[in-house]
């Protein structure tokens, strides 16, 4: 069981919201039936790109009920558990393991004042690994509340099922001191979206990053470039897309990304409010960016 393999382009898939907020499960169809026809190597729901953190456990059992009937037997569905407390990440674990998903990535808790010490962080991470007992990759990404190297070493060695780690905050040298650490111990998944070839170059073991989700056949190709040597190719399209990251990248970045699908003729839908508003001036930016 669980033995589907984790690496290469995972991108994590936009969470499409009519004007009510709810679902808009066509739109998504959509984006997930490009990703999978641009060859990723599996998908991810409920990441940051689709707006996680809104998402109640049922809507997390919709989204991996909706990915079953796209990806293929040997590709994995990835679902993001982002909650305030252990309890609640189990509980959400497990809807989604309910549902059929083949990894959770978990984030660290985000609220600032309730951010743990170390060994709470290893009671956090061992919990879910023992009560929900299926691959776990940590989604570091709280500026605050940051997994270590040490941590995350640690936590490969001393549970069952935490396997892996996406590495976000920190940028391209938080990247490469995880790899130093864990060496092969851990799959090393690359967030850093305007630099993903050369944290390749680095040892990562593929990418979870939202990046992907706008782009998947430029990022699949560029995966498998610098896989087979051809670093050049890699590099330049590494080149062609870090300008149009920057237009997307920083707060509420999901509304910027659906934007600019939008300018490419992508309807991704609404997003939860209370990220509701867009200027024109970023507006304009996207549209020069995307055009």
């Amino acid at each position: 069981m669980y033995s589907k393999k984790l690496e290469g382009i995972i991108p994590p898939i936009v969470t499409p919201f009519d004007e009510h907020g709810n679902i808009a499960a066509k739109l998504i169809e959509k984006e997930m039936k490009l990703a999978i026809d641009s060859g990723v190597h599996g998908l991810s729901v409920s990441g940051s790109t689709g707006e996680g953190p809104t998402l109640r456990d049922e809507e997390l059992k919709e989204l991996i009920s909706i990915a079953k009937d796209f990806v293929k037997e040997e590709q994995p569905i990835v679902c993001g558990i982002m909650r305030t407390c252990t309890r609640d990440a189990v509980k959400a674990g497990l809807a989604a393991k309910e549902a059929g998903a083949d990894a959770l990535m978990v984030t660290p808790t985000a609220y600032n004042v309730l951010v743990p010490d170390e060994d709470g962080m290893f009671d956090f991470y061992s919990t879910i690994s023992k009560e929900c007992r299926m691959p776990i990759i940590i989604y570091n990404v709280i500026p605050q509340n940051t997994v270590t190297p040490r941590l995350m070493k640690r936590l490969v060695e001393g549970t069952e099922f935490v396997r892996g780690i996406k590495q976000s905050v920190g940028g391209v040298p938080a990247l490469y001191a995880m790899k130093m650490m864990c060496g092969d111990k851990a799959k090393i998944f690359a967030a850093t979206d305007d630099m993903l070839y050369t944290c390749y170059d680095l040892g990562a073991d593929g990418a979870i990053s939202a990046i992907l989700s706008v782009f998947p056949k430029l990022c699949v190709e560029m995966w498998e470039c610098s896989q087979n040597g051809r670093k050049e190719r890699a590099l330049e399209i590494q080149n062609q897309l870090y300008d149009r990251w920057q237009c997307i990248a920083g707060n509420q970045f999901p509304i910027r990304l659906k934007y600019a699908l939008k300018v490419m003729g992508r309807d991704a839908g609404f997003c939860r409010s209370p990220i509701t508003h867009l200027s024109e001036e970023e507006k304009r930016q996207i549209e020069k960016a995307f055009a």
